[in-house]
């Protein structure tokens, strides 16, 4: 990452350039304060001010959060700077509570990414300037003043959700932070939400994007593919069951484009899995993508032009989890989406987990979906498949038993695509696609899908899935994103699961 222009960052900050939202973070030495560039406060002299590539850079120099523009609720654009694939996969699953937890440690995160602790450390300073812990104890104090701000949550719970292993750690760093405990904070809010706790009110929360976004794409995407009994889409408005950790809840999500962000109702029996669930929605709905920088690069090619300009806000849904996503890419082979829906109803009925009648936020949300031990132990004939596929499934239920981390990514999308493709059942297009979906591989590229052919026909005549990968080359690293256009282009959703 280039450093940051202090010239060119106070300009950002005089006009409030809404552009620079979420890609740097100011911090006035007078007031020890650090804020957006679109803070409504008057800004700061020029030779008062500091520049930071992030949050966490700005918190560990001594800078405590802005009580006005609310650091916490900036769009999440940091693993879209120009950082590593390291860096934005470690980002991942920071936000999952990878360093949260008395056994977490940055070597253990760093095993998980394939490189030593070392190297890990030098890669966040260099992109984010700060360290992977920064990163964390960032991300916790600004997830807990985003709950203090937006809910009535207990004050207790709120510190469990947000990674602290204490209430008492959880004060002690507030007052240490803003000279003020987490309950003064409170008193100075609107005091009308509903009070009470997670599994019994639910909490609401918002998650920034920058626009644009097209969110009737997203919608129209579940709507087509919405499994009964798990997932239920009645409008604009996405419901879904959840299952972590063993333990089940229920999501809502609607979008609120004055604020632009999707707002997310979460009930789940568990507050401490809360910042896993917050991480999961903001990768289905692709909050973090920068798509104007997409946008500009995908442009170049005249194909993509016209299709870019025409929905400047399409992004890629993504998979609420790895192996469901996988399993229903599975069940999609050769068939048409609602074909591949209707068999992931019957799967969900015959092995899935029943929601216990208090935990269902709407009716028809009453399972969720099959665990991979479940679809391993399930008797899959009545489900009415080939042979082939009921063995594929079995496969790919196993191999993501013998490794939790099957739908983590790799070095590389090539590298992502061959371990997928070591399953049995599983060829190029399901590896490709479930990298996409699952593993969140901007680069995977399904070439040999019918539905990009088409998108990409000119004058009538359709490329051949060599041609088309070919012709893709130079729209790395965003290939994912090209794959949506030429869906979008194409016009027909049933060629993909």
């Amino acid at each position: 990452m280039e450093p940051l222009d202090p010239e060119i960052c106070y300009r950002a900050l005089r006009t409030r350039d809404v552009r620079f939202d979420g890609r740097l973070f100011v911090g006035v030495t007078s007031t020890r304060i650090y804020c957006r560039p679109v803070c409504p406060a008057p800004p700061a002299r020029f030779e008062n001010c500091r520049f930071f590539a992030s949050a966490a850079a700005a918190q560990e120099a001594g800078f405590r959060p802005c009580l006005r523009c609310r650091p916490e609720t900036a769009p999440d654009l940091g693993a879209w700077r120009g950082t590593s694939n390291t860096v934005t996969r470690g980002l991942g699953l920071i936000a999952e509570g990878a360093l949260d937890g008395e056994d977490a440690s940055v070597d253990r995160l760093a095993a998980r990414l394939g490189v030593g602790e070392r190297q890990l450390r030098r890669l966040f300073e260099q992109h984010l300037g700060a360290s992977p812990i920064a990163v964390a104890q960032t991300r916790r104090v600004l997830f807990a003043k985003q709950l203090i701000h937006d809910t009535r949550l207990p004050m207790s719970e709120i510190a469990l959700a947000s990674g602290f292993g204490s209430v008492r750690r959880f004060n002690e760093t507030f007052r240490k932070l803003f000279r003020r405990p987490p309950s003064a904070i409170r008193r100075k809010l609107v005091t009308s939400l509903p009070e009470g706790s997670v599994a019994a009110t639910g909490v609401t929360v918002r998650l920034r994007y920058r626009p644009p976004y097209d969110w009737p794409a997203m919608i129209a995407f579940f709507r087509g593919r919405a499994v009964e009994g798990v997932e239920r889409v009645d409008g604009a408005v996405y419901r879904r069951t959840v299952l972590q950790d063993g333990e089940a809840g229920t999501v809502e999500i609607r979008h609120r484009p004055d604020s632009e962000s999707i707002e997310a109702t979460i009930r789940f029996p568990n507050v401490r899995a809360l910042p896993a669930i917050t991480a999961r929605i903001r990768r289905v709905f692709d909050l973090g993508a920068d798509v104007a920088t997409i946008g500009a690069h995908l442009a170049q090619d005249p194909l993509l032009a016209p299709l870019i300009a025409a929905r400047p806000g399409l992004r890629a849904p993504g998979g609420w989890d790895g192996f469901e996503l996988a399993v229903r890419a599975v069940l999609g082979q050769q068939v048409t989406v609602e074909a591949a829906r209707q068999l992931a109803g019957k799967l969900v009925r015959l092995c899935g987990t029943p929601l216990p009648a208090d935990r269902r936020a709407e009716p028809a949300l009453t399972h969720a979906f099959p665990t991979p031990a479940q679809v391993a132990a399930a008797d899959l004939g009545p489900i009415g498949m080939p042979g082939a596929r009921k063995a594929a499934l079995v496969a790919m239920a196993e191999a993501a038993l013998a490794d939790p981390h099957l739908f983590r990514p790799q070095a590389t999308v090539e590298e992502t695509v061959a371990r997928l493709r070591g399953i049995r059942g599983v060829g190029e297009w399901t590896a490709q696609y479930i990298a996409l979906r699952a593993v969140r591989e901007t680069d995977a590229f399904p070439a040999s899908d019918i539905g990009l052919l088409r998108g990409a026909a000119t004058n009538g005549t359709r490329p051949s899935p060599r041609e088309l990968a070919g012709r893709a080359e130079p729209w790395r690293p965003w290939r994912a994103y090209a794959a949506q256009h030429l869906w979008a282009a194409d016009g027909d959703v049933k060629v993909t699961p």
